[in-house]
Order: structure tokens, then C-alpha cells, then sequence
């Protein structure tokens, strides 16, 4: 295995457990005060944390790259 796909699999590895975190902590304090598990509110939470730890992993990912791999 290349130091190349190694980096790569390390990363995406790292941004799920960070969108799972963030996720989960955001849907805590909703689970606690505004919707009910399983609803249509949780699934949006997960989602749109989702989404946004994608972009945010896609505009990192060069400079990370760039550090570990050149």
C-alpha cells in the first residue's frame, strides 16, 4: 500500500468519525429539547452535517495532501 492511499484512507477514516461526532452531539441536544428519535428531524440533522463536513473535507483535503504525501 502507497503512503498516497494510506493518507487517503487515514483521512476519509478521520472525517467520519468527525461528522459522527458533530452529528451526534448537535442531535443530542435536539433529541433533549425539539424532536423524537427516528424523526424526520434527526435524519435532517445527520444530513445536512453531513453535507456540510463533505465540503469542508473537500477543501482541506489538498492541503493535507500536499503536507503528507510530497
Amino acid at each position: 500500500m502507497s503512503k498516497k492511499t494510506l493518507v487517503g484512507i487515514s483521512y476519509v477514516s478521520a472525517w467520519i468519525i468527525i461528522w459522527g461526532t458533530i452529528g451526534s452531539l448537535i442531535d443530542f441536544y435536539f433529541l433533549q429539547n425539539t424532536y423524537l428519535p427516528g424523526s424526520l428531524g434527526q435524519f435532517l440533522t445527520f444530513i445536512i452535517t453531513a453535507i456540510i463536513s463533505l465540503i469542508v473535507a473537500i477543501y482541506i483535503f489538498p492541503i493535507i495532501n500536499k503536507k503528507f504525501v510530497s
